[in-house]
């Protein structure tokens, strides 16, 4: 996997206007809902395969309103398939942004963390550490380990 480096800034005025933008398209959307886990699981999924066989139902019912019953609302129906495919192209608009977002994240994260590494080693291999002890030593503690006796006490526990 070869990739070149991002080099590449953010300003706050543009990190600003990116974050109003999010709260505007919010705001757009008022009727957003946020799902427990459970919900999410609980709920029937429609995907591609089944856009079609909806997109089918609907039309048979619309065709055929008579065999169903009076408490079906064809025309909430109708709204439901109406704002998913409204939602639809935003959903894979958005998917795709976001994956972008915490790719470039991920790689930056990861340079600079390199980076870091980098400068620890060295300030670590220096002859010259005149006041870098303490420094060192507070950056060391990353890589500290706890010691095993405490993972089985708590483990027994």
């Amino acid at each position: 996997m070869s990739r070149s480096p991002v080099s590449a800034t953010l300003t706050a005025k543009d990190r600003d206007s990116l974050l109003q933008a999010i709260t505007t398209i919010k705001e757009k959307l008022p009727f957003l809902i946020d799902l427990s886990n459970e919900e999410r699981k609980a709920l029937p999924k429609m995907g591609d395969k089944s856009r079609a066989f909806v997109s089918k139902a609907l039309e048979v019912a619309t065709q055929n309103p008579e065999f169903l019953p009076r408490s079906f609302d064809l025309e909430e129906m109708r709204k439901d398939v109406q704002l998913f495919e409204a939602l639809y192209p935003l959903l894979l608009a958005l998917t795709q942004l976001q994956e972008l977002v915490d790719d470039t994240s991920l790689a930056v994260g990861s340079e600079a963390y390199a980076a870091a590494l980098q400068i620890y080693n060295y300030a670590k291999a220096s002859e010259q550490t005149g006041g870098l002890d303490t420094v060192v030593e507070e950056m060391g503690q990353r890589f500290a380990r706890k010691p095993r006796k405490a993972k089985s006490q708590a483990a027994a526990l």
